[in-house]
């Protein structure tokens, strides 16, 4: 694998991008705006696990620009399909690997028929098959400190699969590239089920941090926010059981586990900050529908569903 271009290339995304870059992979970025301008014409700073350092990439706004790719590593926000699908149209005649490392459901999880939530039409689903797909979750955290610098905490752990089961050559290659670049690939047999239980934490502890206007530790302190947090995920896991993608989890276990991390913002917290479009569908409106199409009542998720829909209409998000 010798070409990869990483599309979203914001906290995550860049930061990989440029972890990438200093093993000696030549990699190529989308991003915008002020972010844009900074790398294009100077360097991506990085102050991360890995160390600090600089390094410059080939940037642009438009995949379609950049040439051809072996991997194309998807960090945009999975409510951002829409103003991506033209870039990538291209590519779904060309062998790349599509990578979709991104929060919520990605578009292959459920294809027949498909998420309203995710691929209203099913048109990106038809983009790229199973035999494509590199499904991926990110355990890591990131900020944009600054137009073209970006801070990575939280450890090096990506887990990579093969969405219909075991692995294969695509995400063998990949998570050789990850090694190379001083990353902690693994790779997941059954990333579906992964997949699923990382829904089960975002459906908590990211509608909750924006509901009360908390980072991690302190809501996970507070009894009513835990509780809170602990009622979004018991329901998403019972719809994920009820699917048969996943067994029984300890879910305070889990709110445990997250509550000894750094104390960080949630994506969706970082974006409803700078009056951004939340991931209100991938997320909830995806666990919301599966659990009507599995007869799970998720009362809590609607509630907090209507509830961030409200406020972010009242605020005028883009």
């Amino acid at each position: 694998m010798r070409r990869v271009a990483v599309v979203g290339a914001g906290a995550i995304g860049g930061f990989l991008a440029a972890a990438l870059a200093k093993a000696g992979i030549q990699v190529a970025v989308v991003a915008r705006g002020p972010h844009l301008e900074a790398i294009r014409h100077g360097t991506l700073r990085v102050e991360s696990d890995l160390g600090s350092w600089e390094t410059r990439l080939e940037a642009g706004d438009d995949l379609r620009l950049l040439g051809d790719f072996d991997a194309l590593i998807l960090t945009f926000k999975a409510h951002q399909w829409p103003a991506f699908r033209a870039q990538l149209e291209p590519f779904s005649s060309r062998t790349a690997s599509i990578v979709t490392m991104q929060n919520g459901l990605p578009f292959w999880y459920v294809r027949e028929p498909p998420l309203a939530s995710v691929d209203p039409d099913g048109a990106i689903g038809r983009l790229f098959g199973d035999d494509r797909i590199v499904g991926a979750v990110v355990h890591v955290s990131g900020r944009v400190v600054a137009p073209g610098v970006v801070s990575q905490s939280g450890g090096l752990r990506y887990v990579l699969g093969d969405p219909r089961g075991g692995s294969n050559a695509r995400v063998d290659a990949l998570a050789e590239v990850f090694r190379r670049a001083g990353l902690a690939p693994e790779i997941d047999a059954n990333v579906r089920a992964t997949v699923w239980l990382k829904l089960v934490n975002n459906s908590g502890l990211n509608p909750v941090s924006v509901l009360r206007g908390m980072t991690i530790k302190p809501m996970l302190a507070d009894p009513q926010a835990r509780a809170q947090v602990h009622a979004l995920m018991t329901e998403t896991l019972a719809v994920g059981q009820a699917m048969g993608v996943v067994a029984d989890v300890d879910v305070d276990d889990r709110i445990a586990y997250a509550a000894r991390l750094d104390d960080v913002k949630t994506s969706m917290l970082q974006d409803y900050e700078r009056g951004r479009a939340l991931e209100l569908e991938p997320i909830l409106g995806a666990a919301i529908e599966l659990g009507e199409r599995y007869g799970v009542a998720v009362p809590a998720l609607r509630d907090a569903y209507e509830r961030l829909r409200r406020l972010t209409a009242t605020e005028s998000l883009p």
